[in-house]
C-alpha cells in the first residue's frame, strides 16, 4: 500500500517543481521598466548606467489526480544597464531565487540560490515620429544550479524584437521573441514570446501601467501556454529614482496564478 503513494508524490512533486522552475526562468529574464514585462526601445545614453534592484513574489496551485500542490517562488533580480552608445545599451542581469512546493502541507521542495545570469545588447535601430524599434540579442549563462531547479545547466541565447510608440499622455510598447533554452532538464529548447504594454501618465510623474502576453509552454507535459495580465504604477521618486508597483494575473492554467512586484530603478 505504502509504495503507490510514495509513487504519486514522487510524481506530483516532479509536476510542482517543473511549474515553479517555469515561473522562476520567466521571472529571471531582463524585461523593461519594473513592473512590466513587456520592455521598451528606449536607451540610456551613452555613458549613463542604470541599477534596478526588483522583487517579485509568486503563488501558484496546482492539481493532479486529486492530490494539491502549492508553490511558492521569490526572486530579487539585479540588472546594471550602461550606454555603449545613445542607441545601444550593455544589459547584465543577476537573479537570486527561492522556491518551496507543499503537497498536503508536506514540503517537498525548497531551494534558493543564484539563478542564471543573462547579459544582453539593446539595439534601438529606428526613430521617427514617435516611433523606435530595437533589437535586443542576449546569452544566458548558467550560473544557477540546475539540479536545485535553479537553472538550466547549459548556455542559451534569446533575442527579441522591441516595439514603442510615445503619444502622449501614452506609451505603447510590444515584443515578440525567440529563447533557446539549452537545458539539462528535459524542457523545450525551442520558446516564443509575444507581449503587448501601455503607459498612461496620470499625473505628472505617475504613470499608470498595463501589460499583456503569452509565451510557450516550456514543461513538456504541460497542457496550453502560460498567459498573463498585469497592472501597476510606476511613479518618478526623483530625477534619477524611480518605483514600481505590480500585480501579475495567470489567464491560463500554465501560467502562475498570482505574483506581486516591486522595484526601483537608480540612473547616473
Amino acid at each position: 500500500m505504502g509504495r503507490p503513494v510514495v509513487e504519486g508524490k514522487r510524481k506530483y512533486r516532479a509536476v510542482g517543481v517543473a511549474v515553479l522552475c517555469a515561473v522562476l526562468f520567466v521571472a529571471s529574464v531582463a524585461w523593461g521598466s519594473h513592473p512590466l514585462v513587456t520592455d521598451d526601445a528606449e536607451t540610456q545614453g551613452k555613458g549613463k548606467f542604470q541599477l534596478e534592484a526588483n522583487g517579485q513574489y509568486d503563488f501558484d496551485k496546482e492539481t493532479l489526480n486529486g492530490v494539491t500542490a502549492e508553490s511558492t517562488g521569490a526572486e530579487v533580480m539585479t540588472v546594471l544597464s550602461y550606454g555603449l552608445t545613445d542607441t545601444t545599451d550593455l544589459v547584465l542581469s543577476l537573479p537570486y531565487q527561492w522556491g518551496r512546493v507543499k503537497e498536503g502541507g508536506l514540503t517537498v521542495y525548497d531551494e534558493k540560490g543564484i539563478s542564471d545570469t543573462t547579459f544582453e545588447v539593446k539595439w534601438r535601430f529606428f526613430e521617427e515620429d514617435g516611433l523606435m524599434l530595437a533589437l535586443k540579442p542576449g546569452l544566458i549563462f548558467p550560473t544557477g544550479n540546475e539540479a536545485k531547479g535553479l537553472g538550466a545547466g547549459k548556455v542559451g541565447y534569446q533575442a527579441f524584437l522591441i516595439g514603442t510608440k510615445v503619444a502622449d499622455p501614452w506609451e505603447f510598447h510590444a515584443n515578440v521573441g525567440y529563447i533557446g533554452y539549452e537545458n539539462k532538464v528535459d524542457q523545450e529548447k525551442n520558446i516564443w514570446h509575444a507581449s503587448l504594454a501601455a503607459e498612461y501618465e496620470l499625473f505628472e510623474k505617475l504613470d499608470l501601467v498595463a501589460n499583456i502576453g503569452i509565451e510557450r509552454n516550456r514543461f513538456k507535459e504541460g497542457s496550453g501556454h502560460p498567459a498573463f495580465l498585469l497592472g501597476g504604477v510606476e511613479y518618478e521618486i526623483a530625477e534619477s529614482i524611480s518605483l514600481g508597483l505590480g500585480v501579475k494575473y495567470g489567464l491560463t492554467a500554465a501560467e502562475i496564478d498570482w505574483s506581486l512586484l516591486a522595484g526601483m530603478a537608480f540612473r547616473f
